[in-house]
C-alpha cells in the first residue's frame, strides 16, 4: 500500500461539513498529485456511489469511494474531523473519513490491498491509533501498515500511542486475528491471508474450531458434539470495501458465538468458490449482499439469512442467530436459495405493494429493449417501404439485393419477430423477478400463451405474476435431498408449467382477453376533450419520475397498443403524446441553463449541454441531475410542461408508431410540424417555471448540491428508481 497513500493524501483537520465537501476535500490533494484526472467527473462517480447506499458505518466511519475512469492509479486519502460528518452511519458523524479511488480497470492485487484495509477498519485498535495520530506521516505509515516512523522534525513522535500501535493495528496489511486468517483462505477471499497478530479462537470450515457453542435451539447441529457451522457470502456494488468490512464483521461475531463462520468474499478482486465439502457440512448460511450473489444454488437446502450488506457489518450477531433459530426450526430452502433479483435490490421488511412494484419493473426493464429494436426496426421498414410493407411476402421466399422494397420487408420482419417476444418476456421476467432463474420457464410459457389467446400487454402480467407466485410455492416445500439436484432442472419446470398453462388456458385467460379487447375498444374511441385529458395525464406520469416506476407505466402503456402488426390509430397518438412528453424536461433544463446560467451551478451547466443531446433522444434520465438537487421546483416544473405536451400532441392528432428515437424519428410522425410545436411549447413553460421559481430562492447551498446531484443521476439510470422529492 506504500504507492497508494502518502502524508500528502492524509488530512487531519478536515474542515468539511458535509460528505460531499469532505469528498471534495480529500479528492482535491488526489488532483494535486496527479491521481486523479478530472475533479468534477471523479466527484460525481463517488456521489453515485453514494446515492446507491451510504458509506457511513458505526464507530465513526466514512469510506466513500468508488471505481472511475478519472483516477490514473489506486489512492487512498485519509481525513479527520473534529466535529464529525453525516455519511448516513446509523450511531452518528464519523470522524474517521477514507475515501478510495480505484481505477474503473483496477488489478486484483491493488483490490487486495484495500479490501485488507476494510477489514482492518473492523478492528479497534486501529482506529484509535488514527485518532491518536498527531502527523501525517504517522497516519499514512499507520494505514500503509508500515512501521510508524516519526516525522523528522519531531523525534518525540516515535514514542507517541499512535507509533506504538502500529505495529499491532497494521498486522502487515491483513486482518489482526489469527481467525481471519484461515478463514479467507477457506474461502479465497482478496484479503491478505498472511498475518500473525495474535488473536484468540479460530474459525474456519475445516473443523477445529476451539470454541464452545454457546448458542440454544440450534438442534442437533449445535450440540456438544461439534459447534455450529455457518457459511456467509458478502458483496456490495463496488466489491472494494463493504464487501471485506461484512466479511471480518461476520468473522468476529462468530468466533464470540463459539461458531466455525466461513465467509466467501465476491469482490472486485473475484472470489474463489468455497469448498463445496464445506458447504455441505455447514447447518445454514448468511447472505450480506447489495448485488445477486453469484452461483447462489450451491446453497440450497440450508437455513437461509439473506439480508444487505450493511446488516453483516452492523449486526453480524443478531444474523448468526436468526439462522441458528431457523436451523433449529427445520426452516430450509429448497430448490435455490432465497432472495430473488428484486429482493436483492430492497431492503429487510419491504410491504408487499413495494414488491409487487419492483416485480412488475422487473418484466418491464428487460422488455424495453425489445420494444425499442422492434419498434424502430418496424419504423425503419415502413420509412423506406411505406406503410403497404407489412403486406409483403416473406423474405425468406422473395428477397432482391437490388431492390429497396426487400430491405424494407426485411426490417420490418424482424422487428415484428422482435415484437412477438414482448409479452412473452414480460411475463417471463415478471416471474424472474419474484422466483430468480426457475420462474423464467413457466414465466416464458404463460406469456406465450397469453399471446396466443390474444390476452396481449394485461395477460402477460397475470401470467408473470401466476408463474412466480407457482414457483415460489413449489420451493417452501421440503423436498427429500435426493431429489434436490433435479427440482431446478426437471421437477419445477415441469410442474409449474403445466400449472400456469393450465390456469392460462382453462381459467383467466378468456376473461383476461376480453378485458384486453375492452381496453383496446376504448382506447379507439377516445377523441375530443377525453383524448386530450388522457394526453394530459400521460404527459404528467412522464416527468413524475424521470424513468422511474410511474415513467415506466405510462410508456409501456403506449408501447403495448403498438405492439401489434396493425395498431389503433389511437393506440399511435397515445405513442406520441408519450414521447413527446418524455422529451421535455431534458430539454427544458438543457435551455434554462443556457438562458439563466447563473442559477445553476458549474457542474449543472456541464449537465445543461449534455441534456440536450438526451432529450432530443427521449431519454428523460437527462433531467435527473435537476430534479435531484432541486427536486421541488424541477419536478412540478416538468410535469406541468409535460402535461401540456402530452394534451397538445393529442390534440393536434400527431401518430408515432415507433416507441422510441426523439426527434431522429420524426420523419414517421403524422402531422410533424404540430408535435414539434408541442414540444416547443411544453419545454418553455417547463423552461419559464424553473427560471422564476430558482429565481425567488437564496443561492446558498447550490454548490454542495452539485456532487450528489450527479450522482443521484448515475445511480437513478442504472436502477431506473424515482428520484425522491
Amino acid at each position: 500500500m506504500s504507492d497508494m497513500i502518502t502524508a500528502d493524501l492524509v488530512d487531519l483537520d478536515l474542515s468539511a461539513d458535509t460528505k460531499e465537501a469532505a469528498a471534495r476535500a480529500l479528492a482535491e490533494r488526489m488532483v494535486s498529485l496527479g491521481r486523479v484526472t478530472d475533479l468534477e467527473g471523479f466527484l460525481a462517480d463517488v456521489a453515485a456511489r453514494e446515492a446507491q447506499m451510504p458509506t457511513g458505518l458505526d464507530g465513526g466511519i466514512g469510506i466513500p469511494h468508488c471505481r472511475s475512469a478519472h483516477v490514473t492509479e489506486p489512492t487512498l486519502a485519509f481525513g479527520r474531523s473534529a466535529a464529525g460528518i453525516d455519511f448516513g452511519a446509523p450511531d452518528g458523524p464519523a470522524d474517521l473519513v477514507f475515501l478510495i479511488a480505484a481505477p474503473a480497470g483496477a488489478d486484483d492485487a491493488h483490490l487486495t490491498i484495500l479490501s485488507s484495509l476494510a477489514r482492518r477498519l473492523m478492528n479497534s485498535e486501529f482506529t484509535d491509533a488514527l485518532r491518536s495520530a498527531d502527523a501525517a506521516e504517522t497516519a499514512a505509515a499507520l494505514i500503509r501498515g508500515d512501521e510508524a516512523t516519526a516525522p523528522a522534525t519531531d523525534a518525540e513522535a516515535a514514542e507517541s500511542p499512535a507509533a506504538s500501535a502500529a505495529a499491532t493495528a497494521s498486522g502487515a496489511g491483513a486482518p489482526q486475528d489469527t481467525a481471519a486468517a484461515p478463514v479467507a483462505a477457506s474461502a479465497g477471499t482478496a484479503a491478505a491471508d498472511t498475518d500473525t497478530g495474535t488473536g484468540t479462537g479460530t474459525s474456519t470450515g475445516t473443523g477445529t474450531d476451539t470454541g464452545t457453542d454457546t448458542g440454544t435451539g440450534a438442534g442437533s447441529p449445535g450440540s456438544a458434539e461439534r459447534p455450529f457451522r455457518i457459511v456467509a457470502v458478502t458483496s456490495c456494488p463496488t466489491g472494494i470495501a463493504h464487501t471485506y468490512m461484512a466479511a471480518e464483521s461476520l468473522e468476529s461475531a462468530g468466533r464470540d458465538a463459539g461458531v466455525e463462520l466461513v465467509v466467501e468474499t465476491q469482490g472486485s478482486a473475484g472470489f474463489t468458490r468455497l469448498d463445496p465439502e464445506v458447504i455441505a457440512a455447514a447447518d445454514g448460511v448468511i447472505f450480506a449482499h447489495d448485488v445477486p450473489v453469484r452461483e447462489k444454488e450451491r446453497f440450497a437446502g440450508k437455513a437461509t439469512v439473506d439480508v444487505g450488506v450493511k446488516a453483516g457489518i452492523n449486526r453480524p450477531a443478531e444474523l448468526i442467530g436468526e439462522v441458528r433459530a431457523k436451523a433449529a426450526r427445520g426452516e430450509v430452502t429448497s430448490g435455490s436459495a432465497p432472495g430473488t433479483p428484486v429482493e436483492r435490490a430492497g431492503e429487510a421488511g419491504e410491504g408487499y405493494g413495494t414488491k409487487l412494484r419492483k416485480w412488475l419493473m422487473s418484466g418491464v426493464s428487460y422488455m424495453v429493449p425489445f420494444v425499442a429494436a422492434g419498434g424502430l426496426l418496424i419504423a425503419l421498414g415502413f420509412a423506406i417501404g411505406g406503410y403497404e410493407i407489412k403486406s409483403a411476402p416473406s423474405v425468406m421466399t422473395h428477397f432482391v439485393w437490388t431492390q429497396t422494397d426487400s430491405w424494407a420487408a426485411l426490417m420490418f420482419q424482424i422487428g415484428a419477430v422482435a415484437f412477438g417476444f414482448l409479452v412473452p418476456v414480460l411475463a417471463g421476467y415478471i416471474a424472474y423477478g419474484m422466483a430468480d432463474r426457475p420462474g423464467l420457464v413457466p414465466g416464458f410459457v404463460g406469456g406465450m400463451i397469453a399471446s396466443t389467446i390474444n390476452a396481449g400487454f394485461l395477460g402477460g402480467l397475470v401470467a408473470g405474476l401466476l408463474a412466480g407466485g407457482v414457483v415460489m410455492g413449489i420451493q417452501k416445500i421440503n423436498i427429500p435431498a435426493v431429489l434436490r439436484g433435479i427440482m431446478p432442472v426437471v421437477v419445477i419446470p415441469l410442474i409449474s408449467s403445466a400449472i400456469v398453462g393450465f390456469l392460462m388456458f382453462v381459467v383467466v385467460g378468456k376473461p383476461i382477453a376480453s378485458a384486453q379487447k375492452g381496453m383496446t375498444d376504448w382506447l379507439n374511441g377516445l377523441s375530443g376533450s377525453n383524448a386530450i385529458l388522457l394526453g394530459a395525464l400521460l404527459g404528467l406520469m412522464m416527468c413524475f419520475d424521470l424513468g422511474g416506476p410511474v415513467n415506466k407505466v405510462a410508456y409501456t402503456f403506449a408501447t403495448a397498443g403498438i405492439a401489434v402488426s396493425n395498431p389503433s390509430d389511437s393506440a399511435m397518438k397515445i405513442m406520441a403524446a408519450v414521447m413527446a412528453a418524455g422529451m421535455v424536461p431534458p430539454l427544458a433544463m438543457a435551455l434554462a441553463t443556457t438562458v439563466r446560467g447563473k442559477l445553476f451551478t458549474e457542474t449543472e451547466r456541464e449537465n445543461g449541454k449534455a441534456a440536450w443531446v438526451l432529450g432530443a433522444s427521449f431519454i428523460s434520465e437527462g433531467a435527473i441531475p435537476f430534479a435531484a438537487a432541486d427536486p421541488l421546483r424541477v419536478i412540478p416544473s416538468s410535469m406541468v410542461g409535460g402535461a401540456i405536451t402530452g394534451a397538445l400532441s393529442m390534440a393536434f392528432a400527431a401518430t408515432l408508431r415507433a416507441p422510441h428515437g426523439g426527434i431522429f424519428v420524426v420523419p414517421l410522425i403524422g402531422n410533424p410540424f404540430l408535435y414539434l410545436i408541442a414540444i416547443a411549447v411544453g419545454v418553455c413553460v417547463t423552461t419559464a417555471l424553473v427560471v422564476v421559481l430558482k429565481g425567488m430562492r437564496k443561492p446558498a447551498g447550490q454548490a454542495s448540491a452539485a456532487g450528489s446531484a450527479s450522482g443521484a443521476a448515475a445511480a437513478a439510470k442504472e436502477d431506473r428508481q424515482p428520484v425522491a422529492a
